[in-house]
């Protein structure tokens, strides 16, 4: 599973990459997590609002920091 969190780096960002990896680590699944904080590369996948993630191409969500709960089922 390849995960990409879409941000500037903000404190939402890295909430929303502590929330990831820490989702990955319950659900015990195999997900390679990267951080693109370059703000071209995040418009031209279509985030207009950050933080977003990304799985697998897909964005699940964007502007706004989800619960944990909610990450899991994203990434399920």
């Amino acid at each position: 599973m390849q995960i990409l969190i879409l941000g500037p780096g903000c404190s939402r960002c890295k909430t929303l990459l502590q929330l990831t990896e820490q989702a990955v680590n319950e659900l015990g699944v195999a997900a390679e997590i990267n951080k693109v904080t370059d703000l071209k590369q995040i418009a031209a996948l279509g985030v207009m609002m950050t933080p977003a993630l990304a799985v697998n191409g897909t964005i699940k969500l964007a502007g706004r920091v989800p619960t944990l709960e909610e990450v899991k089922t994203l990434l399920a």
